[in-house]
């Protein structure tokens, strides 16, 4: 069973290229610190191969955990030719005397201080399926908050 990452298509196209730096310039990087570390001598003791071993599994793990988004990507088609929200919508919404934007994206590119929410969070998740005119409540832990959607891009 997989599980699908939902990504905009910038979104993909920035992690494949995270991903070609950490393995054509920082895994050679820390290689090269390894390399280094090993001819001070004693490894048991030496704090530089200790660390660049650590700096190495980090990199290996976020290698592995790129690998695994990118393999089940899947791309949101931003067709909003409906009119209703989904993945890939950017929802201007007024809530009080406030307007606000959000665009909805899936969890890997959730940013909520840049406007990027999750399709999984509960605003994202009250938001989808919505239409202009639709009013959102959106249950938090400090009580009910309501939007009035104004427009869908």
């Amino acid at each position: 069973m997989t599980d699908d990452q939902y990504l905009t298509s910038q979104g993909l196209e920035d992690l494949k290229t995270e991903l070609q730096e950490l393995k054509l310039k920082k895994r050679p990087e820390i290689a090269a610190k390894i390399a280094s570390a090993k001819d001070l001598g004693d490894l048991s003791e030496n704090a530089e191969y200790q660390s660049a071993k650590d700096e190495l599994a980090f990199v290996e793990g976020r290698v592995q955990q790129l690998e695994e988004i990118i393999k089940n990507a899947v791309v949101i088609k931003e067709d909003r030719a409906h009119g209703v929200v989904s993945v890939g919508s950017t929802v201007i919404a007024t809530s009080g005397d406030r307007e606000v934007a959000y665009r909805i994206v899936g969890s890997n590119e959730a940013d909520p201080k840049a406007g990027r929410i999750s399709n999984e969070s509960p605003i994202g998740q009250a938001f989808l399926g919505k239409h202009v005119g639709d009013e959102v409540i959106v249950k938090t832990p400090v009580g009910e908050t309501r939007y009035l959607i104004e427009r869908i891009e």
